[in-house]
């Protein structure tokens, strides 16, 4: 006689992301909740960028959390696109839209943001079902891919070598703790590294070589 039996679901944690937006969009808030979690990195990895120009980290990455939630509910998998390639157009999408609004408040930090990664909206790079969202428009970006690619090689040709190790990792997205234990160094040395490279950053938007003028 052979005894059949259900093979048991794998906890939520090790399910695969359209499967956890299934769950998700039937209303297990902890499916969302795993996403949410998983994709932490990634949030982090679009906001600095803009921390780094001037920008407040926690209200950026706040941003950037509404973007991926917003990503969790409506992710379509009929769409063809991978959750993460959704979810990076959401995220973003939230960011740039945050900065268009600080850009009309001359008193905002954020005025004078600018992404300091090659931007990611391209409308070449994503499925049908999400170009409407990545859709490059002018007034999306504050400087354009080559004003982008020079303020970087700017900026990297003013750090020392440990503050361009630093920059790399965190523009990948690692916390400070994380770029520490990684270099060997305490967190308030590299956290010390960010703010410099902060300063170099705006010294460098400050010098008008790189203006929109």
């Amino acid at each position: 006689m052979c005894n059949s039996y259900e093979q048991p679901n794998p906890p939520l944690d090790r399910r695969g992301d359209e499967a956890l937006c299934a769950l998700a969009a039937a209303g297990n808030r902890e499916a969302e909740e795993v996403l949410v979690t998983r994709y932490n990195r990634l949030v982090r990895t679009c906001a600095r960028p803009f921390f780094l120009i001037g920008g407040d980290s926690e209200d950026l990455t706040q941003e950037g959390m509404v973007g991926l939630i917003k990503a969790v509910r409506e992710y379509d998998a009929a769409k063809e696109a991978s959750f993460r390639t959704f979810a990076e157009i959401c995220i973003r999408s939230r960011l740039y839209s945050v900065l268009r609004a600080a850009a009309r408040d001359k008193h905002s930090p954020l005025n004078q943001s600018v992404p300091l990664d090659t931007p990611f909206l391209d409308s070449n790079s994503y499925t049908s079902g999400t170009s409407h969202l990545a859709q490059r428009n002018p007034e999306d970006f504050l400087i354009d891919r080559e004003h982008t690619a020079a303020l970087l090689a700017g900026v990297r040709k003013q750090l020392s070598e440990f503050e361009a190790e630093i920059l790399g990792y965190y523009l990948d997205g690692l916390s400070c703790r994380e770029i520490a234990e990684t270099v060997g160094k305490a967190p308030k040395s590299v956290d010390n590294a960010v703010q410099r490279i902060r300063r170099k950053v705006a010294r460098q938007l400050q010098s008008g070589d790189l203006s929109r003028s």
